[in-house]
């Protein structure tokens, strides 16, 4: 029954009788339930199996996806106290385009048509947040503008991202079996993508030693490439893939580690979710060099909230940083022709 409504985007079984549903951002408890834990042990087996991946005590936590692209979630006992849980995040059958986020009010129209000229203009991108924030909608957004005639190679944990472009191969990460072998990680994907002649590479999520290999695609020819990754903020989001690194056992100095990612990341986009659970882009942000202890990020827009109404709706407002970009030149050169009022800073 939540499934077939399309107006649900997050299913959460906490047990039995205790179901919540997220809708417009907003989390409120169902009136759908379960008869007892058997059942709910019942649909994540049968969902489990159906995808090939299997769930018991001894590997008690698993993730799918449905068979609509739903990206499924199931822990159960041990490690889940109270029975068996089921997380589901469901997408959109039409994937949003960035005219849409900007008339929801995600993004102005200066920030949606500088993102599709960076985009265009084979920039890396890096699109930081939380969760539910609005990452996976971003990044299948802005791969609407890669142009058609270029091959990508997406690599997903599960396979989430819809991309409209006819040539695009993609692979999906697989855990261990039974025996406790035969897993391909993402960063086995990754090693594999830069053989497979990919003009870029989109990485649904980055979140651990991939991230050099990641690096190193961004920063040997394969321009252009896009990933999400978890931050609060942009420099966040740098510091982020710092420690990545290093889960890759890379022995690097520090200052090279930081060259890396300035000389691979052109591009950092903040989603976040607010309060009133509406979802905005709050930064836009240029990797811009190196400063002595930590790669150096510019603001390009930012979303500066103001305070909360009366029935407790976020007011804010996007705003200019009010500095003219460095990427306006490597724009100019690609053959976009940007308007610089965009980037002057508008008071009230």
């Amino acid at each position: 029954v939540l499934l077939a409504d399309p107006t649900i985007s997050d299913i959460l079984v906490n047990s039995p009788y205790k179901i919540y549903i997220e809708r417009a951002g907003k989390l409120e408890r169902s009136g759908v339930t379960f008869n007892d834990n058997q059942h709910v042990m019942r649909v994540i087996e049968r969902i489990v199996s159906s995808v090939g991946r299997r769930i018991d005590e001894s590997s008690p936590m698993c993730d799918a996806r449905l068979p609509d692209g739903s990206r499924f979630n199931a822990v159960i006992p041990p490690i889940a106290l109270d029975g068996p849980s089921i997380s589901i995040r469901r997408f959109g059958k039409n994937p949003l385009k960035l005219d849409m986020l900007v008339q929801k009010g995600a993004m102005t129209k200066e920030m949606s048509e500088l993102l599709k000229m960076c985009v265009k203009a084979k920039m890396n991108i890096i699109i930081s947040g939380g969760t539910g924030s609005g990452k996976t909608t971003l990044l299948n957004a802005l791969s609407n503008y890669i142009p058609e005639d270029e091959r990508v190679v997406t690599i997903e944990d599960a396979a989430e991202l819809m991309l409209q472009q006819p040539h695009v191969v993609r692979l999906e990460t697989r855990p261990k079996n039974v025996e406790g072998k035969g897993d391909v990680t993402a960063r086995d994907c990754v090693k594999n993508a830069l053989r497979m002649r990919p003009d870029r590479v989109v990485i649904g999520e980055t979140r651990g030693e991939e991230a050099i290999d990641m690096l190193q695609a961004m920063n040997t020819g394969h321009d252009g490439s896009m990933s999400t990754i978890h931050a609060n903020n942009p420099r966040d989001a740098m510091l982020r893939i710092e420690t990545m690194i290093q889960m890759a056992g890379m022995k690097l100095t520090e200052r090279a580690m930081r060259q890396q990612i300035a000389s691979a990341v052109n591009l950092v986009v903040q989603a976040t979710r607010l309060s009133d659970g509406s979802r905005r882009v709050t930064f836009i942000s240029e990797v811009v060099g190196l400063d002595e202890h930590e790669v150096r990020v510019n603001d390009i827009f930012r979303y500066e909230r103001e305070g909360v109404d009366d029935k407790g709706k976020v007011i804010g407002k996007h705003r200019a940083a009010g500095k003219k970009p460095a990427l306006l030149e490597q724009l100019r050169i690609s053959g976009f022709k940007v308007d610089e009022t965009w980037f002057e800073r508008q008071e009230d």
